[in-house]
């Protein structure tokens, strides 16, 4: 596929209308069978995310239907899939636990589910009006990945009651549910275990063996068979029970509830936006154009809003609904509407057959994605490369498993923005040599044989200087300069993009001090913005083009004449 022009005037907003209309015939086969090949794996993983939120089987089969349909009309991604995910599954049904309390009938939390969709949906909005696409860089990835990891540990705990047989109350933290699995064995139902272990061991091995087969659709179909042909509840096998048939009707939002909702609706617009812009830029194919940002913080907005009217919960791109969607060779979101026409055709005929599936293959299937959650790679990369990142990472985890889902939120961010800060905070300062026979200026901490010029220094630090890290930078300086006896003391600020103001007041005062002592300060190598805001600075009035250098061979030209140097700047 060719790339194609930047979208404006109406097809900024409504992206079909710029692609559909130079729709290829070439590309209409690709699209049905990737739109097929695709909604074999997002149905029966709806189903089984709806159950991770505490929702009825076919709440899942909603968000395929409305929020899919919306995002194909206005999202800018080619191979998103966007439905439910299991990490804002566990997010919805911590969500609505703490605000309505457990519940016996899942149907009570249909309307607060649907409400917070519609407020997640506002949310988004709110933010792609305030043009804050790029919130979704704020959250580091070994953060997201501890994040992830967290949650699917406790996804995968709270599923073991269904694979066990056990009757768990809703809502029990990670340590409750062991306690009372660990204090209930004797009363495992085995037969549910046996049905839930032969469902994992499709799962697991049925990709490796035939790969083009949906490994989560045979086995909903293999248990909705042993189901029907066999009376499995005479075993002690629970089934998910009756499924009304039909499409989802028109209701509105419980807006009273907004009380209630609003922050747990910006903590899933957070993630609903992060899982699906790292899945568009993940399965971008060469040649297909960027995501833009703030338009999906939009088509993800209406498509909660919409999907808050229609009985939904809170939706967004799934990394692997949309691998499998790219991989098929989906060409365009034609193949996003042959998944929801699909979705529309399984409400309409199929209902009666999903009531007879049993609950341990649904929680079978949840135990996977819970799995698919825990990334060890990463983890094991982080511990090779960074150790640092793995702190993170681990201490991200451990926020949502010993905090919850909602608060480990919070914990993400807070650990992203100590990371940033702590990056930004502390930025490396340190003396520069000349390596023998060249131009080239290293650190003298790695090459401390490098050539250097009594009574010069040059140091060199990195990164934008401001308020909160010029403090720093001139404390490693004055370290530096007590280590020599510098005459003229060189600033290389060939890595400083820009300086803020309460910085270059800070330099100014240095330099006041630099001069008490009867040193010489000065800059060299100044980017074009950091340039201009030197010049219009008191400081730059006072260094002057005498003591801003172009470069540091100018630096050094001018010292071996006995400070008389060039103007440089001009």
């Amino acid at each position: 596929m060719t790339a194609v022009a930047t979208p404006s005037g109406i097809t900024k907003y409504i992206p079909i209308l710029g692609w559909l209309p130079h729709y290829q015939s070439a590309w209409l086969r690709p699209d049905l069978m990737a739109g097929l090949t695709a909604a074999a794996v997002v149905i029966p993983q709806v189903m089984a995310y709806a159950t991770i939120a505490g929702l009825p089987v076919q709440v899942g089969l909603y968000v395929a239907l409305v929020p899919m349909f919306v995002y194909t009309l206005l999202g800018t991604s080619r191979p998103l899939s966007v439905s439910s995910t299991s990490a804002l599954s566990i997010l919805t049904g911590t969500a609505l636990l703490s605000m309505v309390g457990p519940t016996s009938d899942p149907a009570d939390y249909v309307l607060p589910a649907a409400t917070l969709a519609f407020l997640v949906g506002v949310v988004l909005i709110l933010a792609s009006l305030l043009r804050l696409g790029l919130l979704a860089d704020f959250i580091s990835l070994p953060v997201l990945t501890g994040f992830k990891a967290g949650i699917g540990v406790v996804i995968f705990v709270s599923q073991l009651g269904k694979v066990l047989g056990l009757s768990i109350p809703s809502g029990s933290s990670v340590s409750a549910t062991l306690v009372t699995i660990f204090t209930s064995l004797d009363q495992i139902n085995w037969p549910t275990v046996a049905l839930a272990a032969f469902t994992l061991a499709i799962l697991v091995f049925l990709p490796h063996f035939v790969p083009r087969i949906p490994a989560a659709l045979v086995a909903v179909a293999v248990g909705i068979a042993l189901s029907a042909f066999f009376n499995l509840s005479q075993l002690g096998i629970s089934l998910i029970g009756n499924i009304p048939t039909g499409l989802p009707s028109f209701s509105l939002p419980n807006l009273s509830l907004v009380g209630s909702l609003w922050l747990p609706a910006i903590g899933i617009a957070l993630m609903s936006f992060t899982e699906s812009t790292a899945a568009a830029r993940a399965f971008r194919r060469h040649g297909e154009p960027a995501a833009d940002a703030n338009q999906e913080l939009f088509a993800l907005g209406m498509a909660n809003i919409a999907g808050g009217f229609f009985q939904a919960y809170p939706a967004g791109g799934g990394t692997s609904q949309t691998a499998v969607n790219a991989k098929a060779g989906a060409k365009t979101q034609v193949a996003e509407m042959v998944t929801v026409g699909v979705a529309v055709l399984t409400l309409l005929f199929l209902a009666p057959l999903i009531s007879l599936m049993p609950e341990a293959t649904l929680g079978a299937l949840v135990l996977m994605a819970a799995v698919g959650l825990i990334n060890i790679g990463e983890f094991k990369d982080m511990a090779q490369f960074r150790r640092i990142e793995l702190i993170w990472a681990l201490l991200a985890t451990g926020g949502v498993i010993v905090l919850g889902i909602l608060e480990g939120i919070v914990v993400a961010v807070i650990i992203s923005l100590l990371t940033l800060l702590a990056k930004v905070d502390r930025p490396p300062v340190y003396a520069m040599g000349r390596k023998p026979g060249s131009n080239v200026h290293r650190p003298l901490d790695d090459y401390p044989d490098d050539e250097t010029i009594p009574g010069l220094l040059i140091a060199r630090t990195e990164g934008r200087l401001f308020f909160a890290n010029v403090s720093w930078v001139i404390d490693k300086l004055w370290l530096i300069i007590h280590q020599g006896s510098p005459q003229v003391v060189i600033l290389d600020c060939s890595a400083i993009p820009d300086f803020e103001y309460t910085a270059l007041k800070s330099l100014a005062e240095f330099e006041e001090q630099l001069q008490a002592a009867g040193i010489l300060f000065g800059l060299a190598a100044l980017n074009p913005e950091a340039l201009r805001v030197v010049r219009r600075s008191p400081m730059g009035e006072k260094l002057g083009n005498e003591r801003m250098y172009l470069n540091l061979e100018q630096v050094i030209e001018a010292y071996s004449r006995r400070f008389e140097p060039r103007m440089s700047n001009d």
